[in-house]
């Protein structure tokens, strides 16, 4: 039940990050292409690159704090699901260019954050 509590409050604070660092970027760069959903998922990638072998490899802690800031925070605050949904809505609206540079934007990116963040962990 600890698990199931610590992971529940890690989701509660991704997702509000998630909405606030959404809300952030559209406000400055606007909405035509989904910038948030974009950096969001970066973002995202690379913290779960980086805690994942720091928490996991580098550093003996508990291990609720992998369920609270990798299943939790990281599994609320990345947005697979609104990234797909965006990019149909592309689609429907005849955007295909932009639909295709989020689908490859966010596969690269997100991949290269992932590695970047085991990079950086290892070094640690």
């Amino acid at each position: 039940m600890e698990t199931v509590f610590v992971i529940g409050t890690g989701g509660f604070f991704g997702a509000i990050s998630r909405y606030a660092v959404a809300l952030w970027i559209g406000e400055r760069w606007g909405r035509s292409f989904p910038l948030g959903t974009l950096v969001i998922n970066v973002s995202g990638s690379f913290l779960i690159g980086l805690l994942m072998y720091v928490l996991g490899d580098k550093v003996l802690v508990n291990p609720l704090w992998r369920s609270l800031l990798v299943i939790g925070f990281l599994g609320a605050y990345t947005t697979f699901s609104t990234f797909e949904y965006e990019t149909g809505n592309l689609l429907t609206d005849g955007e295909l260019l932009y639909a295709m540079v989020n689908v490859v934007a966010s596969v690269l990116f997100g991949f290269m954050a992932l590695k970047t963040g085991e990079l950086i962990a290892k070094t640690i």
